[in-house]
């Protein structure tokens, strides 16, 4: 995972009216599928009602990539309920996980 600014998720996030965070989503979910994820395309984003599914399985990747740390339920409540605020909370998950090391692929696990 990547390393980034909290403070700068959240501002680029909010001055950017929430563009940002897309881009941001799709950064980070392309990263954690490169760590043996299984989140789907983001374009599902824009489809109302499946939206909440994406999140809830973007969620699962947060934990997989996590090694648990950062619950599925809580992952998903975080940018569910708390949004920017939440992602912001994720984003310093990720940067604790980038400070360990990448996860091994999951493919040469076998």
């Amino acid at each position: 995972m990547q390393k980034r600014s909290v403070i700068a998720v959240i501002l680029l996030s909010l001055v950017t009216f929430g563009i940002y965070a897309l881009v941001w989503m799709v950064k980070t979910k392309n990263e954690m599928n490169s760590q043996g994820a299984s989140i789907p395309t983001a374009w599902l984003l824009i489809v109302p009602v499946v939206s909440i599914w994406w999140m809830w399985k973007y969620a699962g990747g947060v934990e997989h990539v996590t090694r648990g740390k950062q619950s599925q339920v809580i992952a998903f409540i975080l940018i569910w309920v708390l949004s920017i605020i939440g992602m912001g909370i994720i984003q310093d998950a990720f940067n604790k996980v980038a400070d360990q090391g990448a996860l091994p692929n999951a493919r040469a696990m076998g």
